[in-house]
């Protein structure tokens, strides 16, 4: 089991390392969690978020619901005292989405995967760069005989972020 462990670690780390030669100024992969695809922007959010909704729109997702996390926290501020926003984040915005052929695909080949319906992908803004999280749904997938499919769906949602935010 350990040995697999150790394999996921690595196999994000080497897919993103070409990448960061040619974009490292602007885009920043990190590798904390293989479940979560993560990137660093430098824009604020409005500008950020906006280029990736488009995207995702533009490409066969449906933007379904659109949530200021940040905002709905705030309203917390007092009752949480010193334990409110420790890590000082400016901006706190989700998107979720959906594209119904993906859906009707995985719950023809595991009803079980329809958990990942919607999508969601979490953006936070700190000292003028945005970072976007996505949950993986190919690593979530495991050994589902819907894996593969799970996969084509990440790596398509990947690719649309990562056309937004590159162009």
């Amino acid at each position: 089991m350990f040995k697999w462990l150790g394999i996921l670690f690595l196999i994000p780390i080497i897919s993103v390392s070409a990448e960061t030669q040619k974009t490292e100024k602007d885009i920043k992969p990190q590798v904390v969690n293989p479940f979560i695809y993560d990137r660093t922007v430098k824009g604020d959010m409005r500008e950020v978020y906006k280029r990736i909704f488009t995207a995702l729109e533009n490409n066969g997702y449906f933007v379904t619901f659109e949530l200021n996390l940040g905002k709905n926290l705030s309203h917390f501020a007092k009752r949480w005292g010193k334990d409110y926003n420790k890590n000082k984040l400016e901006s706190i915005r989700s998107m979720i989405f959906c594209n119904g052929s993906y859906a009707n695909q995985l719950s023809n080949i595991d009803p079980s995967l329809l958990a990942l319906c919607p999508l969601r992908i979490t953006l936070y803004t700190k000292n003028k760069e945005t970072h976007i999280l996505f949950v993986r749904p190919g690593k979530v997938a495991g050994r589902s005989k819907a894996q593969k499919l799970a996969k084509e769906l990440e790596d398509d949602v990947i690719r649309t972020i990562e056309v937004a935010i590159t162009s």
